[in-house]
This record gives C-alpha cells, sequence and structure tokens, in this order.
C-alpha cells in the first residue's frame, strides 16, 4: 500500500479524525458515506450530508478517496443540468425581431417596456428649451437603464430594460414639423396599449404595436434598417422642410430596447396612414410591377381584407378619382418623393392605398374585431380622474411599485377590443387631424369625379417601405 507523504496509510479514513480504528467505525460514525455500504445498497450521494475533501487539497489528485470523487462528479453534473435549464428559459422568453405579435406575454412586455422608454426619454427632451440642430444631434443617442416603472437606475443596478433614444432631438423637431402636440403625442402612446392582432408578420419580418388611438404605430425593425435610417435622417429632414405635404412615412422616434438575457430589439414610432374613425373596406400596396404581384382572388373568402396588389388593381380596373386639381399636386409631390428615394437607393417602397367606402360606413366594425387592448393594472392605472400631490416616494416604495407592477404586466393578458368600453371614434375628435393636402378630406383625401362633384370614396395614400435599401439582402432576395 503506498503511503502517503504524511506517512498515513492510502485506506480511506475518517476526513479530519485521526486514527480511526477500521473502516465500519468510520461508516457507523454517519460522517463518512461508503460507495456500498454494509448491506449492499448504495449510499445516497446527497452533498448535505457528506464531508468530502477539497479539491484544493495538498492530496495528489489520483489519491482522492473514491467517495469524494464521486461527489465532485454528481455537484458538476448537476450545475451543468441547471446551466442548461436556465439557457432553455432564456431562449423562451426572448423576443425576436420578426416574431407576429400573439397572446405569449413576453412580447406584451416588451411593447410595454417600449412604451415606457418613449415617455420617459420624450419627455426629457421635450423638458428643455427648444434650439436649432446641429450636425452632432443627428449622430446623438442617450442611454438609460431603467426599472418597469420608468426609474432611471445606475448602470450597475439589477434592471428591467435598457432603452437607448437616438437623435432625440431630431426627432423632437420632426415631430413639430408633421404638427404633433407634445403632450397629445405621450397621451396616445403612453395610455392604454392597442395592438394588432396580425395573421401574418408580412415579408420584412416586423410585428407592429398601435397607440391607443390608433394614430401611431411602432414597428419592429431590423438592425441593417435602424443603421440605414441614421445614415439618410439628415436627408430625411430637409425633404420634410421643402415638402411638407410629403407622402412618406413620417418617422417620430427611432430607438432600442433590450430585456434581460434577451437580444436587441430596434423599432420606429411612426404615422399609422388608416384612420382611427373609419374602417378600411379595400387595401391595395401597389409597386409599378406585375412580377409576382398577385393575390389569389379565391382567397379572398377566407381572408377578405387581405392587401392585394397590382395585377388585383388592373384586373379590376381600378383608378383614383382625384380632379384635376387634386391630381396634379399628387403626382407632383409622389415624383418628389420618389426622386428623393431614388437618390438613396431605395427601391422596395410600395403606394399604400387604402379606401374606405362611405356608402358601407363603419357598419361592420373591422377596427373592434382585430384589435386588443393592454391595459396593466385596469383604467385606473393609466388614468387617473383625481390626481393628487405626493411627496417623491422613498427607495423602498419605488422598488414595491416595481414589483407590484412588474407582476401585472406579466400576468395580465390583452382582451378583444369589442369586449371592452373602448371603442374606435365614428368621427374624427378635434385636433387629431394630421394636417396637410393629402389629410384635409376627413383625414384622407375624398374621390371627385371629372366634374368635380364627389365621390363616395375615401382614398388614405401613402409611400411605405422606405428603409430597404436596394444593397439590402430582403431586396435581392425579392428579384431572384
Amino acid at each position: 500500500m503506498k503511503p502517503l507523504p504524511n506517512g498515513r496509510s492510502s485506506k480511506p479514513s475518517l476526513v479530519g479524525v485521526k486514527d480511526a480504528p477500521n473502516d465500519a467505525a468510520a461508516y457507523a460514525s454517519g460522517r463518512f458515506s461508503p460507495t456500498v455500504g454494509s448491506s449492499g445498497r448504495r449510499a445516497s450521494l446527497s452533498l448535505g450530508r457528506r464531508n468530502t475533501r477539497s479539491i484544493h487539497s495538498e492530496i495528489h489528485r489520483d489519491e482522492v478517496l473514491p467517495d469524494d470523487d464521486a461527489a465532485r462528479w454528481t455537484e458538476a453534473y448537476r450545475q451543468k443540468r441547471a446551466r442548461r435549464k436556465k439557457r432553455e428559459e432564456e431562449d423562451d422568453d426572448k423576443v425576436l425581431v420578426g416574431t407576429k405579435v400573439d397572446e405569449k406575454h413576453a412580447n406584451w412586455e416588451t411593447a410595454y417596456n417600449m412604451l415606457t422608454g418613449i415617455r420617459v426619454s420624450v419627455s426629457r427632451t421635450n423638458a428643455k428649451l427648444d434650439r436649432p440642430l446641429t450636425d452632432a444631434d443627428f449622430e446623438a443617442k442617450q442611454k438609460s437603464t431603467f426599472d418597469i416603472a420608468g426609474n432611471e437606475l445606475v448602470p450597475s443596478a439589477k434592471y428591467d430594460f435598457k432603452f437607448k433614444d437616438y437623435a432625440p432631438w431630431v426627432f423632437r423637431h420632426l415631430r413639430a414639423l408633421f404638427r404633433l402636440d407634445p403632450a397629445d403625442y405621450l397621451m396616445s402612446l403612453t395610455g392604454k396599449y392597442i395592438l394588432s392582432e396580425l395573421g401574418s408578420p408580412g415579408k420584412s419580418g416586423s410585428f407592429f404595436y398601435f397607440s391607443r388611438d390608433y394614430k401611431y404605430i411602432i414597428k419592429t425593425i431590423h438592425h441593417a434598417e435602424h443603421k440605414f435610417l441614421r445614415k439618410i435622417l439628415k436627408d430625411y429632414y430637409n425633404h420634410v422642410i421643402d415638402n411638407p405635404n410629403t407622402l412618406l412615412s413620417q418617422f417620430y422616434g427611432l430607438h432600442r430596447v433590450k430585456m434581460p438575457y434577451g437580444k436587441k430589439i430596434h423599432f420606429v414610432v411612426m404615422n399609422n396612414l388608416f384612420p382611427p374613425h373609419r374602417d378600411i373596406h379595400t387595401t391595395f400596396d401597389l409597386k409599378g410591377s406585375t412580377i409576382g404581384r398577385d393575390y389569389k382572388e379565391d382567397d379572398l373568402d377566407k381572408n377578405p381584407r387581405a392587401t392585394l396588389k397590382d395585377l388585383n388593381w388592373l384586373r379590376r380596373k381600378r383608378h383614383l378619382e382625384l380632379g384635376i386639381q387634386k391630381k396634379q399636386l399628387f403626382m407632383k409631390q409622389l415624383q418628389q418623393d420618389v426622386r428623393l428615394l431614388q437618390k438613396l437607393g431605395i427601391m422596395d417602397y410600395s403606394l399604400l392605398i387604402g379606401i374606405h367606402d362611405l356608402r358601407k360606413g363603419n357598419e361592420e366594425n373591422l377596427r373592434d374585431k382585430t384589435l386588443k387592448v393592454f391595459n396593466p393594472g385596469g383604467v385606473a392605472s393609466a388614468e387617473d380622474p383625481n390626481p393628487v400631490l405626493m411627496r417623491t416616494p422613498s427607495k423602498l416604495e419605488s422598488a414595491r411599485k416595481a414589483r407590484e407592477l412588474r407582476q401585472m404586466v406579466k400576468s395580465e393578458r390583452p382582451v378583444p377590443l369589442d369586449e371592452t368600453a373602448e371603442r374606435m371614434p365614428s368621427e374624427l375628435e378635434e385636433g387629431h387631424s394630421r394636417g396637410g393636402l393629402f389629410y384635409s378630406d376627413d383625414g384622407g383625401l375624398r374621390a371627385t369625379h371629372e366634374d368635380n362633384t364627389s365621390g363616395e370614396e375615401v382614398y388614405y395614400l401613402g409611400v411605405i417601405d422606405c428603409l430597404t435599401h436596394v444593397g439590402a439582402p430582403s431586396y435581392q432576395n425579392s428579384i431572384k
């Protein structure tokens, strides 16, 4: 039997007890668990009842007692299983760009954090005195860390989400150019969350959230689109100044949110082309091409509100009835917008046309059937009818409120709009008009016959998909 450095035998003995008389005494003491007991049954490997040697012991690795070796392997295996389970749980909670809006609460929780970040960042910028823009403003970004209640945290603190606001001063000026009231903008976005139930996220892979009054869209974008918007932001800003009636998508903010263990999600806030007070009975997405631009008419029975394409437009012999004057103004503005897109190398844009039939009105309640409301804590939490002045809460109070709100967001589910007291308005509310020539007729552009009489349709027009560069992979795939 090979002696150990201290002269002792390598025979198993009690750890920390000298000169144990024999193995049986050691086993009987209860402080040493053999691999196989006297009864022949395998003993428990519970670490709580075993007194093992440290792996940093002076004893050579080959001379570690068999029971200690088994304990180390058991601990390593248990830690490996714990790490794998944690990874699986984290993968389940990740919200990736391109995920369809559904009732998986991770998506709704992400949307809640998006709006909390918008509320804090926009309020911070609007609280400062206005000033002219500088070149540095187009490259600026503000990064913050928050709990779910919107309390800003130190970087090392445990957070619910991180939020980054890009070019905040530029987008403040853009919102002013688009005639948005700062208070109304925040009230629309951070009151109640009305979210679209989409049948498909679309080719772009983005998903959409709508503001409470259906005026604004929060759209997730890919990282490449985010970088491209920052690159063209100055050209876009100058174009809006020179063309107040532009048909291009109106961008009101560019942001990024990151959840713990999740991926970074970039998103923009933009105008909703379709009105809050009118059902859209027919929608067309026109690119000026007939290749692959057809929606099967037979499928309309299953999806009567599907977005139709160029061949459907031609097959139905549709055309816009704008009258002579409106047609000239529309074509001139469209040409100026397309000229900018061509200059910037944007090639995958579309003309989106939503048509409201005045003869049908809103009798089908299309919006109430497709929208859902997510309002954690109920109406009282979103709108306090009797606000009172309160002292600044302590850290303990803030932490308690954050825990309560975090539980609400995780546990509550959205409900269909037609099952709540919420309803889309039947008339365009005062102050909700976006202004501009092409939104002057009931929030859109009323059809006009050749004899200059009003038609029975209202058109809602705009150029969309303005962030896909000619070199982007999605465009390359579309022309194969």
